[in-house]
């Protein structure tokens, strides 16, 4: 369904760029890791791919009603996206066990590291579910960054707007050194760090050491920013924010096609 009718009518009206799509595997299992600024991610990201790759997604996005309801529904169908149950804590459970049925049979899996959407623009905490998934899978993680799709669909707006959105995608990481010690926190929080640095250093974008979600109950309760000026690090684990910009498409890169 995504190539015959969503893929063509969003190729045509976004006209979406990538960079890095030989960093795909051509074949077997990988993880690939987004950052997350739009619900759009993940129609955009399956988009200029020729392999199928398959996103969860909460259930509510199924279960929506009204026009709104019925249209992010559908597109949600369209890509490929799998409703997870995220009530009663079983989210995380839902996800790795989906994930895990996923590259077992040699597919691409996306996640979103960071849970949820950032309320912001910024690149929050990596949960350590993708630490879990990646060692226990032994698949390699392929970091992406998504671009300017958070300006073409802010928060509460249902339809984009008509713009480019980018993807750059980053090359395979692998973490066969740490087979055997998913269970292992330390070693989770080590590896998830590590992924989120090699997004951030696609994006560009300012690291807040925070859940995403953590920001978002602050700003619903009317609190400001949770994190305290020069208190946290400049980027995932501790380290230096890399010396990077956030990627725009040159005046004469051509529109990616698939076929």
């Amino acid at each position: 369904m995504k190539r015959v009718f969503v893929g063509p009518l969003l190729h045509l009206v976004y006209r979406p760029w990538v960079r890095g799509a030989e960093n795909v595997p051509s074949s077997g299992a990988a993880i690939l890791a987004s950052n997350h600024l739009a619900v759009i991610d993940s129609f955009f990201l399956p988009l200029v791919l020729d392999r199928e790759v398959v996103f969860i997604g909460k259930q509510e996005y199924f279960t929506g009603k009204g026009l709104r309801g019925r249209v992010t529904a559908g597109f949600m169908r369209g890509v490929g996206t799998i409703p997870v149950d995220r009530s009663g804590g079983k989210a995380s459970e839902a996800a790795l066990n989906t994930g895990l049925r996923r590259l077992r049979e040699g597919g691409l899996f996306g996640i979103y590291p960071e849970g949820t959407r950032s309320p912001d623009g910024r690149l929050y905490r990596g949960k350590t579910g993708i630490a879990r998934l990646a060692l226990e899978s032994g698949a390699p993680v392929v970091p992406i960054a998504m671009v300017d799709t958070d300006v073409a669909q802010p928060l509460g707006r249902t339809i984009p707007k008509v713009m480019r959105v980018g993807v750059v995608i980053g090359e395979p990481l692998d973490f066969s050194r740490y087979a055997g010690m998913e269970n292992d926190r330390f070693i989770l929080r080590s590896v998830t760090d590590e992924i989120m640095y090699a997004i951030m250093s696609l994006s560009g974008q300012e690291y807040v050491d925070v859940y995403a979600a953590t920001q978002k109950a602050r700003i619903a309760a009317g609190h400001g920013s949770a994190e305290e000026d020069g208190q946290l690090p400049a980027a995932p684990g501790g380290r230096p924010a890399p010396d990077v910009q956030v990627p725009v498409p040159p005046e004469d890169e051509p529109t990616t096609s698939v076929g």
